[in-house]
């Protein structure tokens, strides 16, 4: 049964300030330990408004009779609640639902953050746990605390082959072709150091993730933006800046482009390697969505397999799973390549860090990711149809049923102004030209995941639509 039956006598009474009320959890069935089960159950009532910040939980004692289970095991359920940071303990009081972010969303010191694009990361927070206990018992612990092989751990990537070829769709991706990197900000910039000399022009879309933008300043490259449409790079203007510019690199985000979360279509992805071919362009993928774009609808090829010749793929694992890992895996056009980026690697930090690896590999191998996985999507479906409910036809349709971010199309001086008044209403977001490198694109980009409270992130974009309303006069506000 997937919820543990209590009797009317038994049901724990919850204070919530004046009021009180009967709480009555629903404790799913699953391999994890009990324990681990009521915290998670805690945690899904608080996110789903049921348990509201400062409400006193039950007492150990009284919450074990209910459940008919040893008071230990309430003790470290609350004990695992308090990690997650759901709960605080007081001494000779009790144990309350944490009210920092409800505070937060009534106008703290710290404003809300809907600028930093990643998963909720308290859903990762139990596996982590798990699986770093248990990483001393595998026979390839003892690699980690030694430099290990600049490519990475090789068990990291036999893991990241499968996650690639089950995730990304990508059967060519095994453990021979793949370099671990430190995130894929690090890969992207391995890559144009090896592609690129110093004064060398980039292609990338007009509105494009803000990290290259700080790589090439570093690295002392040229950017040129390349105009969008609904559905990414528009071929026509792509072939003009090519043979305008004889560069040979071009960086793209197919799908759930950062920052419009527009997805290619197939047609349009095999325009683009045609394009790339005529004019010798090398392509770099990065496609740090594709996992988080799955799941609801059947995603159209990469570019590395309708171009495998010419293209550099980066599967990142920090929008799909958890940005603390900073884990990353590079696939070149051939071997050929290898070494080239695997000397860069060495110059630059010699080898990728290899317990965050190995981590990811015990999940693969355990298949706790596709436990994970399956969480974030879930929470990134419910969070992008309320993002939609409640910004209705300012936002732009993202190209898939769940996205880690959502695009409101506006003129720049549109943008500016909405972006100053969600700013002094205690809302960062992405400044309006954080990621524009061209022309005729302009906007803002809302990101869904770095909120950890639902409720504070519906209030958090109710704001941003009041803002808009006052922004453009007679626009309807879709705040309910």
């Amino acid at each position: 049964m997937g919820e543990i039956a209590y009797s009317d006598a038994l049901k724990r009474i919850v204070v919530t300030g004046d009021a009180v009320e009967s709480w009555k959890p629903n404790i799913e069935e699953g391999s994890a330990p009990l324990y681990e089960r009521i915290a998670d159950a805690i945690q899904q009532d608080i996110h789903a408004n049921r348990l509201a910040p400062g409400t006193r939980l039950p007492a150990h004692r009284d919450l074990a009779h209910a459940l008919s289970i040893g008071t230990g095991t309430v003790t470290k359920a609350y004990g695992e609640a308090e990690r997650r940071g759901l709960l605080s303990s007081q001494v000779g009081r009790g144990s309350f639902v944490t009210a920092a972010a409800e505070q937060q969303g009534r106008g703290s010191a710290s404003p809300i953050d809907l600028a930093y694009n990643f998963p909720p990361v308290g859903l990762t927070s139990r596996y982590l746990a798990e699986a770093m206990g248990r990483l001393w018992r595998r026979q390839d612990f003892a690699e980690t605390s030694r430099y290990t092989a600049p490519e990475g751990l090789g068990s990291a990537r036999a893991a990241a082959s499968r996650w690639i070829r089950e995730r990304h769709e990508l059967d060519i991706a095994s453990a021979s072709n793949l370099i671990q990197t430190n995130g894929g900000q690090h890969g992207l910039s391995l890559l144009l150091q090896t592609l690129c000399s110093r004064g060398d022009t980039v292609l990338c879309e007009a509105a494009t993730f803000h990290g290259l933008k700080l790589i090439a300043r570093a690295a002392h490259l040229k950017l040129e933006g390349v105009t969008l449409d609904s559905e990414g790079l528009v071929p026509e203007a792509l072939e003009k800046v090519a043979a305008s510019t004889g560069s040979k690199v071009l960086y793209v985000v197919p799908t759930l482009q950062n920052p419009t979360a527009s997805t290619m279509s197939t047609n349009r992805r095999r325009e683009i390697a045609a394009i790339a071919r005529r004019h010798d362009l090398f392509i770099i993928e990065d496609d740090a969505y594709r996992a988080i774009a799955g799941g609801s609808i059947r995603l159209p090829p990469t570019l590395a397999d309708l171009a495998p010749e010419r293209t550099f793929y980066i599967a990142s694992l920090s929008k799909s799973i958890s940005p603390g890992l900073r884990l990353a895996f590079v696939l070149p056009p051939d071997l050929s390549w290898r070494e080239r980026i695997l000397n860069n690697i060495v110059a630059t930090g010699y080898a990728p860090p290899a317990q965050n690896a190995l981590v990811f590999a015990q999940w693969v191998e355990d298949g706790v990711v596709d436990t994970l996985v399956g969480q974030v999507l879930a929470e990134m479906r419910w969070r992008t149809a309320t993002a939609q409910r409640i910004l209705g036809k300012d936002v732009s349709t993202p190209g898939a049923d769940q996205t880690l971010h959502v695009w409101l199309p506006l003129d720049s001086l549109q943008a500016e102004r909405a972006y100053g008044r969600v700013l002094r209403a205690g809302i960062q977001i992405t400044p309006p030209d954080a990621p524009l490198v061209g022309q005729g694109v302009s906007g803002l980009r809302i990101c869904l995941g770095s909120v950890a409270d639902r409720s504070v992130l519906q209030r958090a974009l109710e704001v941003v639509s009041q803002s808009l309303t006052e922004e453009t006069p007679g626009r309807s506000s879709a705040i309910v």
